[in-house]
């Protein structure tokens, strides 16, 4: 135990340190490049390549720490990342629109690999402690979540010559922090033997009921969440609201995204995944009819505020469930696969939000998110029929 909590200590501490740099992002890149793109309807794109990157580094990651370690390979993406952020300073500075997007692509990267904290908190933890160890590691965010758009304010002038550039300076200097946190993480490394273990074929694996319903439940989470988050900053301008309020409602987005970490596990363990998964769900539906109800500041805070109290129920839920489909040989390909997924699927949703907002509005962006909650919904009602039928054939 004492191994289990240094290590979701640690993981934690990252998970806030890539928040950070997440969600200081989150709340200036739409408006960056909303100022330096020759056509506006690309505002969004900087962000939604975050995701990109995010999806392209799933499975290179998940398959480098199978060979290399979660600790060296957290580290390389961390460097990865760090140039990512030099890049959007430099591009900054000069008003360069593609390069600010490259910077952003690489930090997307990073953030490809910051997507397994969560399974790496698992790795070596007790059965009995998996949960709550995944739902701390997401808790991390929760300072993020005050600190990244506080920090995004104060970069904004920080350097008076140039908007913003301050704020990516600390937004690198975060990332380098993290890979000295990192040095603390103790997970052992495969073995050789283990690492010739590959385990069933992935097309084994990945048409399991339980993995079907929990990547599919993933996906839509996440996607629904990046979809109106991407869209908020621009939707706030539309309505001229200051980029004070903006960087207020992206703060208590985040907060509302892991600060449910801490009684998350807590929760899974007394109602059960399926319901706290089916809660998250729900939670995303009551946000949208509160965008749809107006567009005042409060309108936009309580919404994002639901947003994220969703999504962390309803991914923290659908992880613990993926979790239980695959073995410790079968681990690398499994993570990777699903967050590749979850992320090349987001990463196209999130592209669509700009173009979205840009041609039809706000309205039409909630609207666009209510089929995809739907089908979350059937496929989480089925796997849990499907679960009740195999009870009672049991009995």
């Amino acid at each position: 135990m004492r191994r289990d909590r240094k290590n979701v200590f640690v993981l934690a501490i990252c998970q806030m340190l890539l928040g950070t740099g997440r969600s200081l992002l989150i709340a200036t890149a739409p408006l960056i490049a909303l100022g330096i793109a020759e056509d506006k309807a690309l505002a969004t794109l900087p962000q939604s390549l975050v995701l990109v990157g995010t999806a392209i580094a799933t499975l290179p990651a998940s398959f480098m720490m199978r060979r290399i370690g979660r600790r060296a390979g957290f580290i390389v993406g961390t460097l990865i990342g760090a140039a990512g952020g030099v890049i959007d300073i430099i591009a900054i500075l000069r008003g360069d629109f593609w390069l600010f997007a490259l910077g952003t692509l690489l930090f997307g990267v990073l953030s490809g690999f910051g997507q397994l904290y969560r399974f790496a908190a698992a790795d070596v933890a007790a059965p009995d402690y998996k949960a709550k160890a995944i739902s701390l590691v997401l808790a991390g965010g929760v300072a993020a979540g005050f600190i990244g758009p506080e920090l995004a304010k104060i970069g904004k002038d920080l350097i008076a010559s140039v908007e913003f550039v301050g704020g990516y300076a600390i937004l690198t200097t975060a990332i380098l922090l993290s890979a000295v946190v990192l040095l603390f993480l103790d997970i052992p490394t495969m073995s050789k033997v283990e690492r010739k273990d590959s385990g069933r074929p992935l097309r084994e694996i990945m048409t399991q009921p339980v993995v079907i319903a929990s990547v599919t439940t993933a996906l839509i989470a996440q996607g629904v969440m990046n979809f109106l988050m991407t869209a908020t900053p621009i939707a706030m301008a539309h309505e001229h609201h200051l980029f004070a309020d903006t960087a207020t409602v992206i703060e208590w987005h985040l907060i509302g995204m892991f600060a449910p970490g801490f009684v998350t596990g807590h929760l899974l363990r007394r109602f059960g995944d399926l319901k706290v998964l089916v809660a998250g769900l729900v939670l995303e539906l009551v946000c949208i009819g509160v965008a749809l109800s107006g567009v005042s500041v409060f309108d936009f805070w309580l919404s994002m505020m639901l947003l994220g109290i969703g999504w962390n129920f309803a991914y923290t839920a659908s992880t613990s469930i993926v979790t239980s489909a695959y073995t410790p040989a079968e681990r690398a390909k499994t993570e990777g696969t699903m967050n590749f997924l979850v992320y090349g699927i987001v990463s196209l949703l999130s592209l669509s939000s700009g173009a979205m907002i840009h041609y039809f509005g706000w309205m039409w962006v909630n609207l666009g998110a209510l089929p995809l909650l739907a089908v979350a919904l059937v496929s989480t009602t089925w796997y849990a029929t499907r679960i009740r039928r195999v009870a009672a054939v049991a009995e």
